[in-house]
């Protein structure tokens, strides 16, 4: 190993000091030693900090665990159950109402509605397609996904299907009418479009009872490209959200189009989170420069990568702005980016890319703060290539905090960034993911705390429901994965998070967010089920592609979300705190064998099938065959489910010790199958003893003992002893 270097008082690893000296600080306007002296005055100060609060977690669960131990089953007494843990401090006092002030935020996070694309920082090809999914073509996204059939005539093939591309401008032109209509006639009619003084003009086929027709709303149309007589391109926009017409006789599709459209281009990723944390699988300081590079990168809009695609090789980039003119003959720009956030690590984990004054790993979530801070001052400084912010601002998301003294410990963490880092004081913009149950509980005192920086939330139901199941670990077997949803307090907690951001202000200055949509292949069901997070108020939701992104926009098109929210706000509280508490437990007696050995299946399949590739590979977020070989984003937040539901119902004899080792080997023999079309992977049968297999052995079989039930702390010091060992 690289021996550390003495730096301020810290111990710095060389790959990131010389990653900061050569690269980082070179450009930034922040002077060396101030940078290494302000990381080591936060290590100093703010670490003891962190430990103390990491105990209070502890303590805290240790009590929660103590009283169901003395009181299993359901809660009995709601009551008494919230005295207890208002007596514990689990439960703070709700601050007196209180409205956000948090400015300088960019529309793209505080009015604007649209989907938000989350993707692993380290790896450059979708760090770059997500930083471009701004834009995507409706087209593509239609005839490539399964959203048409491909039965028939409609199969996709080899080369392009007529029919299937017929299929795909009738539904694009459909979506037309629907949101950006002509008065009178349907853009299907339209034999050509051009452009007056008066605005968009679509001239209509002959024999029709009009020549042209008009939008129904002329307002819509913001713009054009190309000339007024013959546009290339139409610019219209719908509840704040753009969309575009493009225009091409000679194109190969515009050629058979009566009205040469080639492509519906809408806006689609208003704004993406480059993840530092469940998504990647970063265990030491090679690991961490990787992803703070390519947050450089972006900041400084030249990230890019090599792609090799058709047999074509080829350089992407990060797109440049749009421009169009308006009808007053102004030439007008829109974002060619989605606005990048950056989701550094929670307080829990520790790196040794830096030790402190001790020789102790210092927090990992500080040092993300320091280094991505230390990025986002290019783009700040405005002389980049590129712009992120068009307001100065820099968007962190903060995962993992429980309760609102970890929310003040993130802001006290910020404040020191902006002051070492030079930046204006607020500089700095955080979101708080709702997924920790202390969280929810008390989520407008977290918000009160970081209400002058505040520009996010959202409801993560995965991490969610893995510390709901281990918070109250003890208290019984939780009912199946399948029906969780179905449950009282996941109902109570969609809605709490949106009605808590709304009476905390945050409509117009923050974005109020829906988790992901985990079946990447399974399109036609996300359009038809995805429509319910606008319509609960959300300002954005998470998608797992580009492609996803250009069809989740479709929705915001449909469904006015600040109609929504006025709506919804009128409505008042609409959830109670005893549903929140109430505990998802479930009954044996009505499971047969075989359904819970189904269900222990299903849950060590799919945690043997993430950690394989996490531990072995380095890869934190991929495509899962489940059991039935569908494809399932698995994440940290999924292992987390299905390790603390295994320990759960082992806990309290639903399975057995024997079972569990018995479906571990025979879901690895399945695991290795699904996978042996890759010729670098590893195999766990049958020796069963590689990282990766005992890494999911301990995670299923000690969950308990895990602090809140997180999967890190045994994922990294697997995959860091096999990369040793390698």
């Amino acid at each position: 190993m690289a021996e550390h270097l003495p730096i301020a008082g810290l111990a710095v690893h060389p790959a990131l000091y010389d990653f900061v000296v050569d690269e980082a600080l070179v450009g930034s306007g922040v002077d060396a030693d101030e940078f290494w002296t302000g990381l080591a005055e936060a290590v100093r100060d703010l670490g003891p900090r962190h430990r103390e609060l990491l105990a209070r977690r502890e303590e805290l669960q240790q009590a929660v665990d103590e009283f169901h131990r003395g009181n299993p089953g359901p809660v009995a007494d709601p009551a008494g159950y919230e005295t207890m843990l208002r007596e514990l401090g689990y439960l703070v006092e709700a601050p007196e109402p209180f409205t956000v002030t948090t400015s300088g935020v960019d529309p793209e996070v505080a009015t604007m509605a649209g989907p938000q694309l989350v993707v692993p920082i380290l790896n450059a090809r979708f760090a770059t397609n997500a930083a471009n999914a701004r834009w995507g073509s409706l087209y593509d996204a239609l005839y490539g996904t399964d959203v048409i059939s491909s039965e028939g005539d409609l199969a996709p093939g080899t080369a392009y299907n007529p029919v299937r591309g017929a299929e795909v401008i009738r539904r694009a032109r459909q979506l037309l009418d629907d949101i950006v209509p002509l008065a009178g006639a349907s853009h299907a009619d339209a034999v050509g479009y051009t452009v007056d003084d008066a605005g968009l003009a679509a001239a209509l086929a002959e024999g029709s009872v009009k020549e042209s027709v008009r939008l129904a709303d002329p307002a819509q149309l913001v713009g054009y490209r190309g000339e007024r007589s013959a546009p290339t391109a139409l610019v219209l926009v719908r509840h704040g959200l753009h969309l575009e017409i493009l225009i091409d006789r000679d194109h190969p599709v515009g050629s058979t189009d009566r009205a040469g459209v080639s492509d519906v281009i809408l806006e689609s990723a208003l704004t993406t989170i480059m993840d530092l944390e469940d998504s990647v699988a970063a265990v030491d300081a090679d690991d961490k420069v990787l992803g703070y590079r390519n947050w450089l990168l972006l900041m400084q809009g030249t990230l890019s990568d090599e792609v090799t695609k058709g047999g074509r090789t080829f350089t992407r980039v990060m797109n440049p702005d749009r421009t169009f003119t308006n009808l007053a003959g102004d030439t007008v720009t829109l974002p060619g980016r989605a606005v990048l956030f950056i989701r550094q690590v929670g307080h829990l984990m520790t790196t040794d890319a830096v030790l402190d004054a001790d020789g102790r790993p210092v927090p990992e979530g500080l040092l993300d703060a320091f280094m991505t801070g230390l990025g986002s001052c290019h783009d700040l400084r405005g002389d980049t290539k590129l712009r992120n912010s068009r307001t100065g601002s820099m968007y962190v998301v903060k995962p993992k905090m429980h309760g609102p003294d970890e929310v003040a410990l993130t802001v006290e963490l910020l404040e020191r960034v902006e002051n070492t880092l030079g930046m204006e004081p607020l500089t700095i913009k955080v979101g708080i993911m709702d997924e920790e149950r202390r969280t929810t509980l008390n989520l407008a005192a977290c918000i009160n705390v970081a209400r002058e920086r505040i520009a996010f939330i959202n409801t993560g139901f995965l991490d969610r429901t893995g510390d709901e199941i281990h918070t109250s670990i003890h208290a019984g077997p939780m009912v199946p994965k399948n029906q969780m949803r179905s449950e009282v307090w996941i109902d109570a907690y969609e809605k709490s998070n949106v009605d808590v951001g709304l009476a905390c202000g945050l409509a117009g200055r923050a974005q109020i967010g829906k988790g992901m949509w985990a079946a990447p292949d399974n399109m036609a069901a996300m359009l038809e089920q995805k429509i319910g997070h606008p319509l609960a108020g959300a300002t954005t939701a998470w998608v797992p592609s580009p492609t996803a992104a250009t069809l989740h926009a479709v929705h915001y098109h449909q469904i006015d979300v600040q109609v929504r929210q006025t709506e919804i706000a009128a409505e008042g509280t609409r959830t109670t705190l005893t549903d929140l508490l109430t505990i998802p437990l479930g009954d044996p007696a009505e499971w047969d064998e075989q359904t819970r050995l189904a269900e222990l299946d299903n849950n060590v399949q799919s945690t043997l099938g993430y950690i394989v590739r996490w531990v072995d590979t380095g890869v934190g977020c991929s495509k899962v065959p489940d059991l039935s070989g569908t494809p399932l984003m698995e994440d940290r937040a999924t292992c987390r489910i299905s390790s603390q539901h295994v320990s759960n119902w082992l806990m309290h004899g639903v399975i057995t010790t024997d079972q569990v080792e018995d479906s571990l080997r025979r879901m690895a023999v399945l695991v290795d199958e699904q996978n042996a079309g890759d010729p670098a992977y590893r195999p766990m049968a049958p020796s069963y003893d590689g990282q990766a297999f005992q890494a999911a052995r301990e995670l299923l079989l000690d969950g308990a003992a895990q602090p809140n039930g997180y999967t890190e702390p045994v994922l990294h010091r697997r995959r860091a002893t096999l990369k040793q060992q390698d």
